[in-house]
């Protein structure tokens, strides 16, 4: 076979042009770190490489969720801890109250107290977090959740719980509602509350009571009647059970100061002497606003409290108050549980997150990261073929006949 010098030539080209493109192509994959560049070079490892890198890409996402999780959890509980020192600060009030001591005008100072602590809390269940959505107003975020009243406060929001999905098989809630939080409250000690009659004349105060026999609870309702014999100055009541159709009354039933009562389940008790016709009323607990508790505590301490009538109003309603803030606190502390419950949540998520983050990327080095050892060695085997090839190519093309003849 007969070779020509443009043959020679073409075949010593392509042949350096061959090597220099596999040096190029080593140094990238030096320089970068990576072994397949393009799809080309490793096809099957470049496939798999997608799918992980995809993975990894959600992985992030749901970490990217985790910390705004945090963030609005963070801020609600920040919050919910302002609303127990409110509460507490009322629990403060009705205490101080309470002082037999006080007159009408002194008593006006814990009203202004009152007030002004009612304004904190509504502008705590209003706040706003750090994107300008209320925090307690459910879905509505762009609604401000509660509204002074008549009663206290109206909710403007509604039940919704905010999710964000935090794991591929973890959707959690990021709020709680100002239904959940400020309205959803039991009166009374959770399962029945006690109250006195409005038009009640004697000393009569009665207990918030307890449950003697969960299992008669049938949410049945009583009314107790009091009776003073005019002659004998003996005192009796008789009450109606809800429960019983057609109502009647009860046997009369002897009275005496502080002495357990016992009706269906519910027992309490009522102290000093209540008047002919005073009535007490036992009904199923329900839930009640916060707001509104507070309105009707400030409405008792703007009333009169001269004289004995008067002073076991004040009394009864103080008792009353108590009992549901107490409520309240216990309620927020649920709340405040769950909230922490859900930052303990993203903590541990946070961390089989950041684990997994590592497995993605030990698999995607795995299929497209170079061997920096073999890289290398390869790169130098590769610059000693072309110095070599080159050498050859300068000593062939130099051969001629002509330096033969003389």
């Amino acid at each position: 076979m007969r070779i020509s010098t443009s043959m020679m030539f073409d075949m010593g080209i392509s042949r350096l042009t061959d090597l220099q493109s596999s040096i190029v192509k080593t140094q990238q994959q030096v320089s970068t770190g990576r072994r397949v560049l393009t799809p080309s070079d490793d096809p099957v490892a470049a496939a798999a490489a997608v799918g992980v890198s995809q993975a990894m890409s959600i992985n992030d996402q749901y970490a990217v969720n985790r910390n705004n999780a945090k963030s609005a959890l963070s801020e609600e509980e920040s919050n919910l801890a302002d609303v127990v020192t409110q509460l507490q600060s009322i629990k403060s009030i009705i205490v101080g109250a309470g002082n037999g001591a006080l007159d009408d005008t002194q008593r006006q100072d814990y009203v202004t107290q009152l007030k002004s602590t009612f304004e904190q809390l509504l502008a705590t269940a209003n706040t706003k977090d750090s994107l300008g959505n209320y925090i307690f107003s459910g879905y509505q975020t762009a609604t401000q959740p509660f509204t002074k009243s008549a009663t206290g406060a109206s909710y403007n929001g509604d039940q919704g719980q905010r999710l964000l999905q935090v794991a591929p098989s973890r959707q959690m809630s990021v709020s709680d509602s100002g239904l959940a939080v400020f309205e959803n409250n039991l009166v009374g000690n959770g399962h029945f509350v006690t109250a006195s009659g409005s038009a009640n004349t004697g000393s009569g105060i009665i207990s918030t009571g307890s449950v003697s026999d969960l299992s008669q609870l049938n949410g049945q309702s009583y009314t107790l009647t009091f009776t003073v014999d005019a002659t004998t100055g003996a005192t009796t009541y008789t009450y109606l059970d809800s429960s019983v159709v057609p109502p009647t009354p009860s046997a009369p039933q002897a009275y005496a100061a502080g002495q357990s009562i016992t009706l269906g389940g519910t027992q309490f008790t009522i102290s000093g002497a209540p008047a002919d016709g005073d009535t007490f009323t036992v009904k199923p607990s329900t839930d009640q606003s916060i707001f509104t508790t507070i309105n009707d505590l400030i409405n008792a301490l703007s009333t009169t409290a001269v004289g004995s009538t008067n002073q076991t109003r004040l009394a009864n309603s103080l008792n009353t108050a108590n009992n549901n803030i107490d409520n309240a606190l216990n309620n927020i502390s649920s709340v405040r549980a769950s909230v922490g419950a859900r930052l303990s949540e993203i903590d541990d998520l946070d961390t089989a997150g950041s684990d997994l983050k590592v497995q993605y990327t030990d698999r995607l080095g795995d299929l497209v990261n170079i061997d920096p050892v073999e890289a290398y060695s390869s790169l130098v085997q590769q610059q000693y073929t072309l110095q070599a090839a080159q050498q050859s190519f300068m000593a062939i093309s130099g051969l001629s006949l002509f330096n033969y003849l003389k």
